[in-house]
């Protein structure tokens, strides 16, 4: 089968489209044909190598983190699913691989496609939503009458936030530029924040939470934005001590993301405030609630384009841009 890989590491690499092996289909795995995918940041972060250290993926590998499709096969354990299902999945972690025609994902990762959404919409929704949906509901436990800031809020990541927080009962703050805050509002934000001519940290405080998916400056400004006992959840770094003993990370791995996260942890500790790094995980569970509150209306799939599968290459540049308004999705079939 045809998938986009990684043959070498490096930012100027481009995916290679080649011949791989078909997917090997496990007792307990779901084998879907690729309708279509979705583009993330992390993709592009793997690709550079930024993550060797806690992903050490061996190239050649293919990329590709969200997955929605028909079901053309099933292991011998597989109990929820049968040939034919529609459905959707962000595979795990070192089983990635959606930039190709089939991908085998295990049951437990999977859900049933939202029917009133496309393919092209479905596969814009697990990453996005299950990074969102830990955050937000897991971890932070965000509650009605709360506020909560989301940064970023007209990326993939932003337009589910909004949405989820809000239909939590949360009162959301986000920045984006002048030309995408009426978006945002569309979508539900409170608070709109003009990033290129204000300083949110001079307009917002006493928030109980912060969802943390920009830079390192970013992130010390945010801290002093929440009241004490407040709670700022990083999806873009630094990992912290607990992620490393979650993936098991080596003694010297362990001692690299101490030292990294030290500075955020001593100023959140200063501020008498929470500061924590999320690494989402696959969850067909999760995704089954996310598909609930979409078939229901309270949220709703934000795609900024759709390119065709031997433009792979042009999807992922055009998410590196930075100019994406919500989620890239690639149509494989």
């Amino acid at each position: 089968m045809k998938a986009f890989v990684v043959n070498r590491y490096g930012k100027q690499e481009s995916l290679q489209l080649a011949e791989v092996p078909e997917p090997q289909v496990r007792e307990d795995d779901v084998l879907i044909q690729i309708h279509a995918t979705a583009v993330n940041l992390l993709d592009s972060k793997l690709r550079n190598g930024e993550f060797k250290q806690i992903l050490p993926y061996r190239t050649p590998f293919a990329l590709g983190h969200d997955v929605a499709g028909v079901v053309i096969g099933v292991g011998p354990r597989v109990r929820q699913f049968k040939v034919g299902d529609e459905v959707y999945a962000r595979p795990d972690d070192f089983r990635i691989g959606t930039f190709a025609e089939r991908i085998a994902v295990k049951e437990a990762s999977v859900a049933i496609k939202p029917a009133n959404l496309t393919m092209v919409e479905a596969a814009s929704i697990p990453l996005v939503g299950l990074t969102v949906w830990q955050a937000l509901v897991e971890r932070a436990r965000l509650k009605k009458g709360q506020k909560v800031f989301i940064q970023a809020g007209s990326g993939g990541v932003g337009t589910f936030a909004i949405q989820l927080a809000k239909h939590l009962g949360a009162t959301v703050a986000t920045t984006t530029s002048a030309g995408n805050a009426a978006l945002v509002k569309r979508l539900g934000a409170d608070v709109v924040i003009d990033y290129k001519t204000e300083a949110f940290e001079d307009r917002l405080s006493g928030y109980d939470v912060v969802l943390h998916s920009q830079d390192a400056t970013t992130l010390a400004k945010s801290l002093g934005v929440l009241k004490p006992g407040g709670q700022l959840i990083s999806i873009s770094g630094p990992a912290d001590p607990q992620f490393a003993d979650d993936i098991k990370a080596p003694w010297v791995v362990k001692q690299v993301i101490r030292a990294l996260s030290f500075g955020a942890r001593r100023q959140a500790r200063r501020l008498q405030v929470g500061f924590s790094f999320l690494f989402m995980k696959a969850s067909g569970s999760q995704l089954k609630q996310i598909t609930s509150l979409i078939e229901s209306g309270a949220i709703r799939p934000v795609v900024d384009k759709v390119f065709p599968f031997e433009s792979t290459n042009d999807a992922l540049a055009y998410v590196e841009s930075g100019r994406a308004k919500g989620k890239v999705v690639i149509q494989v079939l």
